[in-house]
């Protein structure tokens, strides 16, 4: 028997963990390669998971609603299963019943056998072995007393024994919620107050003394300490939700990998802002709304043909250049506290058409919790939008393991210098816009940014008739 494991995915760069919410297919079951096979969600997305392989579902790891960590083993396939194979086990004899199969023993060998066993422990959450009086302790107790990083992260900042919480998961199992609540009623001061003649236990990390957060980078673990703040009276204290948390980590981790630099030029947007007023008609009878994006994404694509270094990625020693271009395209969503970045495949063999039509489905798809699993990998490049909320521009963080990141600024009306036909200089009212590219020092140089803000500019300063 061929076993393939299951894994739980990645579902973006900064999501740590997803919940199964439902098995698609039992035990036993026979599967298809890319045959959806279970559904989880995570703070970003919901998604059905395929398969890997084709064959036939012979362990579930992981029940449903349990939330674990990425790259858990949720299930096992086997490989070499067939119908054929499940007919002839079908078809073999009866098993042998214990006195038939069992040979004879010596009688020492009997009373080995009959002395009362030493207890086995079992290795529970980060290798803890869980015994209560020499017993192992029962699958539903491990269940209760494991939970989620930011379960088990928020218990550790409050002193907080996970234990003590009647969970409202499955078979006990303690969320997020539980314990929130279970702090909020002032349950985990009381359990926390210490004994006479003790000193007080100092809370762990941002929340109290000065503390160390672990941020994962590249297979490793870069520990970070993070002083502690002084809280006084009539401040307001919340705990980071689970995407905040992810997104801090994401960024102290780009922060660290890549030495960062922002470039930034102003463009004139007055022959874009003429074509999307006459073409936006046409777009809409067919279904399609027309913003400034897709132009600016045309131009990023001539700009990443023409200096494919802004298109890479850093793998050690190396840099690998990336065939396609697929564009990540950052969404605000639930009222601007949460950012996701859902990706657009093959931006190089798309019409501005297909730009406009692909970025409105992948947004729309963003604010309903509706991307799938492929939505959110795979980009090359991405672009940041600044100018929505009104501002002139901005100097964001690269998004790993990408090299570069545009973010681009309002486009308003200004005054500036134009000539005539003649040469003549002249003050003119102009739609203007500033960008600001973000990247990475260690491959990426000041001239060759330059370079490539140059190209964009240029495609948007003098864009064909005919969207190219």
């Amino acid at each position: 028997m061929a076993k393939q494991d299951v894994i739980m995915p990645q579902m973006g760069e900064s999501i740590a963990e997803g919940t199964l919410t439902k098995w698609l297919k039992a035990k036993g079951d026979m599967v298809e390669r890319d045959e959806d096979l279970f559904e989880i969600s995570t703070d970003k997305v919901d998604a059905d998971i395929p398969s890997p392989v084709a064959g036939k579902l012979v362990e579930i790891l992981v029940e449903e609603g349990s939330t674990v960590e990425v790259n858990t083993v949720v299930a096992r396939i086997d490989t070499d299963a067939d119908a054929a194979g499940d007919a002839d086990a079908s078809e073999a004899p009866a098993e042998e019943t214990a006195e038939e199969a069992a040979p004879a023993q010596p009688a020492a060998a009997a009373e080995e056998e009959a002395a009362p066993a030493e207890p086995t422990p079992t290795t529970g959450e980060g290798g803890r072995v869980d015994v209560d009086a020499g017993r192992p302790m029962s699958r539903e107790e491990r269940i209760h007393t494991r939970s989620t990083p930011v379960v088990r992260k928020i218990a550790a900042e409050h002193g907080v024994d996970i234990t003590q919480i009647e969970g409202s998961g499955i078979s006990g199992r303690v969320t997020r919620n539980d314990i929130e609540a279970f702090i909020e009623s002032g349950a985990a001061e009381k359990a926390a107050a210490p004994a006479a003649g003790q000193p007080a236990r100092q809370p762990a990390g941002p929340a109290g003394a000065p503390g160390i957060m672990q941020v994962p980078i590249h297979g490793a673990t870069l520990e970070i300490k993070i002083p502690s703040v002084p809280i006084r009276e009539g401040d307001r204290v919340e705990e980071m939700n689970r995407v905040r948390l992810r997104t801090m980590e994401h960024m102290l981790m780009s922060k660290r990998i890549s030495a960062h630099v922002t470039s930034v030029t102003e463009i004139d947007f007055e022959r874009v802002v003429k074509l999307r007023k006459r073409m936006k008609g046409q777009f809409a009878e067919e279904g399609v709304k027309l913003t400034y994006g897709p132009f600016i994404m045309k131009a990023v694509v001539e700009g990443l043909r023409e200096y494919p270094i802004l298109n890479a990625s850093v793998d050690g020693t190396k840099i690998v250049y990336h065939k396609d271009i697929n564009l990540g395209i950052a969404v605000s969503v639930n009222d601007g506290k949460e950012l996701i970045v859902p990706v657009l495949k093959n931006c190089d063999e798309r019409s501005l058409k297909g730009l406009a039509t692909g970025a409105n489905e992948l947004a729309e798809k963003a604010r309903t919790k509706t991307l799938d699993f492929d939505d959110i990998q795979g980009g090359t490049f991405t672009i940041t939008n600044v100018g929505v909320f009104g501002n002139l521009f901005g100097t964001p963080i690269v998004n790993q393991p990408q090299v570069a990141i545009l973010g681009t600024g309002v486009i308003e009306k200004r005054p500036v210098v134009v000539q005539d036909d003649m040469g003549n200089d002249a003050i003119a009212i102009r739609h203007m816009s500033y960008f600001g590219l973000s990247y990475d020092h260690r491959v990426v140089d000041g001239a060759m940014a330059a370079f490539f803000l140059n190209r964009v500019q240029e495609v948007i300063e003098n864009f064909p008739e005919d969207g190219i």
